[in-house]
């Protein structure tokens, strides 16, 4: 049996996660070819690479499938439920940056904060007899952060594409999403909300708090962790 490590499949994350890892005397390489989700580890023996979308890999650590997976703060956050429960943090890697924020049209001169787009909201369903929409793929984490600042009326919209091109396509009035230096919220005419941050998100070592180990697997987990520091 193997420690399984959960990494990246493609892009900017999987060569930044390498790096990483290979800065600390572990390489990590795909093998085969781009189609093909196969890689090895080398300078550590007992652990097997198995390359993911960055999505799926808080659901393998939850269910115990991979001990080990790099992944970003938003999507554990998103996609579990009592994460606290079923993922342990190991250590943020330093990249892969990215805040989810709430997003308003630039035009909407007297909203900059919760507490009026809490007015704005009561405002806009007594004028258009419905619910203003937000545009999201962060649907759990956007409607906690509006629960407790007390926003009630919205309806979220699901968006598993380009979330900032809904307002200008008139599918939403505003967003909530990731953003890293802000330039294409300003390209599509928005503003982020002066409270408006929902999460902080950076890839991240996490450790399944599920995964079963043999007693070997556990020695090979504890050597691997105290390499990476």
């Amino acid at each position: 049996m193997t420690v399984k490590l959960g990494v990246p499949s493609k892009g900017r994350l999987m060569d930044k996660t390498f790096q990483w890892f290979e800065k600390r005397g572990i390489g990590l390489a795909r093998t085969g070819s781009d189609r093909e989700y196969a890689g090895a580890v080398t300078g550590i023996e007992g652990v097997d690479l198995v390359l993911l979308s960055a999505g799926e890999i808080p659901r393998e650590l939850a269910a115990g499938r991979i001990h080990l997976g790099v992944t970003g703060t938003d999507l554990v956050q998103e996609k579990l439920p009592l994460w606290q429960q079923q993922v342990e943090e190991i250590e943020p890697l330093g990249f892969g940056q990215a805040d989810l924020i709430l997003a308003v049209p630039q035009c909407w001169v007297d909203v900059d904060t919760l507490d009026d787009l809490d007015a704005a909201a009561a405002a806009f369903r007594a004028t258009h007899g419905h619910r203003l929409r937000i545009a999201t793929k962060y649907h759990r984490l956007v409607r906690d952060f509006l629960r407790d600042a007390g926003v009630a009326d919205y309806q979220l919209v699901d968006s598993q594409g380009a979330t900032e091109g809904t307002v200008m396509n008139e599918t939403a009035e505003m967003i909530a999403d990731i953003t890293s230096t802000g330039e294409t919220l300003r390209a599509n005419h928005l503003k982020m909300l002066a409270d408006g941050l929902i999460l902080r998100s950076q890839a991240t070592l996490w450790r399944s708090r599920r995964a079963a180990m043999t007693p070997t697997e556990s020695l090979t987990l504890t050597q691997l962790l105290d390499r990476l520091g």
